[in-house]
């Protein structure tokens, strides 16, 4: 038995961390809990000439294909789009590209806008100033005025457009197509003890220069220094409630492999769209037999992932290759909104993504035809090599039912907890909109000068942004938690990860994730004496 404290959070990725540096002020005892460890900087892919390599291995996306010791096993057989997720201090945030557009104010109403999904508890309005304190936090680089939302400051200087960017601008203009540079993590000058980007290109393999807003280096640094105790290798088997049917604490292995019962007075979950209702469905009790906060049935349904799909230009002459963060060039709008003249339902984003490296050029080239083996292979390669660009294309995804995260039956993690089935198919009006988007954005590399267009829709490893699985609501038969992420169920329980999403919108949703974090904090400061009442 290990001594109480006031906060459990279980989770160290995006929102573990915002919640946990905006909780410390109160000066309560907060515990975190990750089953990952920190991670050593100068071990990161882009610090060896090995890095892209690395990609298929230790910093590869999915935790079924790098199996790290710190990693659980996903059974996504039955789903044509495969999780991602990443174990750490940081969590995903350690892969993530660091594009970081918000949601739309239509996103908040898409029931009453298109009379489908169920509205948010709260509005864009809501949210934003919980947005504008986390762009701080994370330090988000960006051009304010895009006509595409509300007026909103931005901390830094967006990420320079590169000739990739200055390319497909030009394409955007000729079609007269919303662009604007993207919304970025990423430091482009010093910022809160961090050091600007110096370009290294592959942040999804970790950025070793620390300019990338993953939370190991934005939040934690902070929190830790405030107070808030953060403990590594603890895999979390099951949250535990005592005989009123209040969560009282969590039940984990340390590294040693040792049980330990972690109590607690409040218990926060941040465990992502599919760890979430893992572990709300394998903490079953007399008092909630069907799993954790399950009384409405719906924890683990209502999977939504982002259906994207990739659209690749082949042009003559040199772009700037890798150079540059990935993902982080600029992001086009024009198809968000639901348009009636369209077959489907809401919209979807273009992600301008830069050029591959060399490695990548050749497994490129090679799988569409454009590069044999033998007589020929090198002038092939030099006719691809630093000259592709593209985007991948965010589509999304409407919340249904039978796309669920349930337990799996057989297989089971490296402390015998089973892992998550995930089972998921791709709706009618998921299907038109990733045609619609193929089409528009071969049209748009067309445009900018390519002589060749690759299409791969969807994009099979592309399940890393994970919602839905215990939704907010107002109604406590049709969602898991309230308008602050606390459960219906049990009054001292608050999830805060991307399960809480009641629709997916069409954009990258960390700093959603975060801005609801760091509100849910806010309420809990301003209820702490009638929290339970």
């Amino acid at each position: 038995m290990t001594e109480p404290v006031d906060v459990l959070i279980v989770g160290a990725g995006a929102s573990g961390a915002a919640f946990a540096w905006s909780m410390a002020e109160t000066r309560m005892n907060i515990l975190c809990l990750e089953q990952g460890d920190w991670m050593d900087p100068s071990d990161y892919p882009t610090t060896g000439n090995d890095w892209e390599a690395r990609r298929f291995g230790d910093f590869g996306l999915s935790p079924n294909g790098r199996s790290r010791p710190e990693d659980y096993p996903v059974n996504d057989d039955d789903s044509p789009i495969k999780i991602s997720n990443f174990n750490a201090v940081g969590g995903s945030t350690i892969l993530y590209a660091g594009h970081f557009p918000r949601l739309h104010p239509s996103d908040f109403r898409v029931k009453t806008l298109d009379g489908v999904a169920d509205d948010w508890p709260f509005t864009y309005e809501d949210l934003a100033p919980y947005y504008a304190q986390n762009d701080q936090m994370m330090g988000v680089a960006g051009l304010a005025g895009d006509p595409a939302y509300p007026p909103k400051e931005v901390p830094l200087p967006p990420v320079p457009l590169g000739t990739v960017g200055e390319r497909l601008a030009r394409g955007f203009n000729k079609l007269g197509w919303h662009w604007w540079p993207s919304d970025s993590a990423i430091a482009t000058e010093e910022h809160s003890d961090r050091a600007p980007c110096i370009n290294l290109g592959p942040c999804i393999m970790g950025c070793a220069q620390g300019a990338k807003g993953s939370t190991d280096v934005t939040y934690w640094p902070k929190a830790v220094r405030a107070g808030v105790n953060l403990r590594t290798h603890c895999r979390v088997r099951e949250i535990t409630v005592d005989e009123n049917g209040l969560a009282n604490g969590a039940i984990y292995y340390d590294a040693e492999g040792r049980e330990h019962h972690q109590r607690a007075e409040i218990v926060v979950i941040a465990c992502n769209g599919v760890g979430t209702p893992r572990l709300l469905l394998n903490s079953k009790s007399k008092a909630f037999p069907d799993g954790l906060a399950n009384r409405s049935g719906l924890v683990g349904r209502n999977l939504m992932f982002h259906p994207y799909a990739m659209v690749t230009g082949l042009f003559e002459e040199p772009l700037d290759g890798r150079m540059g963060p990935a993902g982080c060039c600029m992001i086009g709008q024009e198809f968000y909104e639901t348009d009636p003249a369209r077959d489907f339902l809401r919209g979807y984003s273009f992600e301008i993504t830069r050029g591959m490296g060399p490695v990548g050029s050749a497994l490129f080239g090679m799988s569409q035809g454009l590069v044999p083996w033998g007589s020929g292979h090198h002038d092939a390669y030099a006719k691809i090599v630093d000259r592709t660009a593209g985007m991948v294309i965010i589509c999304e995804d409407l919340p249904e039912e039978h796309n669920t995260v349930t337990l799996d039956p057989d297989l089971v993690d490296g402390h015998g907890i089973p892992a998550p089935k995930v089972t998921y198919r791709l709706s009618d009006n998921s299907q038109k909109m990733l045609a619609h988007a193929s089409a528009r954005g071969r049209e748009l590399l067309e445009a900018s000068g390519a002589v060749r267009c690759f299409t791969d829709a969807p994009l099979p490893p592309a399940g890393w942004h994970l919602m839905g699985t215990a939704r907010m609501g107002t109604d406590p038969s049709r969602s898991v938690l309230d308008g602050v992420g606390r459960s219906h169920d049990v009054k001292n329980l608050f999830v805060i990860d991307g399960s809480v999403f009641p629709t997916s919108g069409g954009v990258n949703p960390t700093c959603t994730i975060q801005a609801l974090a760091l509100r849910t904090a806010d309420y809990i400061k301003k209820n702490l004496d009638t929290l339970l009442d």
